[in-house]
């Protein structure tokens, strides 16, 4: 992709606004399923500000963009959630998971009907901005869905891991970040496969988006 300024300006615009929408749905269904902890720190909100993490929201995919990572990671502020409180225990916790990664596939399939229905002409700043909001959704989709702590996906899977499992995923989220980081670390140290793989489905899922919507 190219990296000129205005581009950098459109990627970090969809990928804000992306990852507020994707936050604040956490937020609200949380709220909705009895835990008001993420209302009360104001995480129910589009307010890119709220959900802001400087490393992992800026820096981290500025330098994977610009040094033409084929996987772009990034990450907001995990919104913060009493399990405990939760309706329906555990499911309640998938649920408030996977509402994360599916409104992030629901705004690369709207991104995916307004190109097809506009049209524009590639090399405008519309086409970017649609090549964007399809692929950065769809990278934050697949991305999340990753069942390795703190991901959304290792709270879908721990709704349904035998209890050896669910403490082992425990001790990794225990660790915060720094266990997210660590398995960064590992993605790209096994020569690129598991990168290959995600990469494989994003520019797989992307363009299926828009031929079929």
């Amino acid at each position: 992709m190219n990296t000129s300024l205005q581009d950098l300006a459109i990627f970090f615009i969809v990928l804000l606004f992306s990852m507020s929408v994707h936050e604040m749905m956490h937020a609200f269904t949380s709220d909705w399923l009895g835990d008001d902890t993420a209302r009360v720190m104001g995480r129910v909100s589009l307010n890119p500000l709220k959900h802001i993490d400087p490393f992992l929201t800026i820096a981290l995919p500025l330098l994977l963009l610009i040094s033409h990572s084929p996987v772009l990671f990034g990450a907001a502020k995990p919104v913060q959630v009493n399990f405990n409180r939760l309706k329906w225990d555990e499911f309640g916790g998938a649920i408030v998971g996977a509402v994360g990664p599916l409104t992030n596939f629901v705004l690369a399939a709207a991104a995916a009907l307004a190109f097809n229905s506009l049209n524009p002409i590639w090399g405008t700043t519309a086409y970017t901005f649609f090549q964007y909001a399809i692929m950065l959704n769809v990278g934050l989709f697949v991305f999340n869905l990753i069942p390795w702590p703190p991901l959304d996906g290792s709270r879908v899977l721990y709704a349904f891991a035998p209890k050896p499992l669910q403490e082992a995923m425990q001790r990794i989220e225990g660790l915060g970040m720094i266990g997210l980081v660590f398995f960064v670390l590992i993605f790209y140290s096994l020569n690129g496969s598991l990168g290959g793989v995600m990469n494989s489905v994003i520019h797989f899922l992307s363009p299926t988006l828009i031929t079929q919507l």
